[in-house]
């Protein structure tokens, strides 16, 4: 089973970030969609067709906090350092800015 976020525009759910066998993908909610939301970052522009990637996102990638709030993140939630997707998780559902990404729990 894949790692799961739901990803956040201000309040509006806007999609789903998962990490996959063969990388990651990002997919907008339909209906943020059919709301003409906002694209969460110019790389990843408003549409239907899921985003893959072999390496996770750098607008995602870039949420995660760096420097010494960084190795708080990681001495708190004893979460590795080179596991980008679960320090997504970990640390940006309350990230600066307009996008969040908040677990997905197993029971959704």
């Amino acid at each position: 089973m894949s790692k799961r976020g739901k990803v956040f525009y201000g309040e509006q759910l806007a999609g789903i970030v998962a990490e996959t066998d063969e990388g990651y993908e990002f997919t907008y909610d339909e209906n943020y969609i059919a709301s003409k939301g906002k694209p969460i970052s110019l790389t990843l522009p408003t549409t239907t067709k899921v985003y893959t990637s072999k390496v996770l996102f750098a607008f995602f990638d870039g949420l995660i906090p760096e420097g010494w709030l960084l190795n708080t993140a990681i001495d708190y939630w004893k979460v590795k350092a080179s596991d980008r997707f679960e320090l997504l998780l970990t640390t940006c559902s309350d990230a600066i800015g307009a996008v969040s990404v908040i677990p997905e729990t197993e029971k959704e």
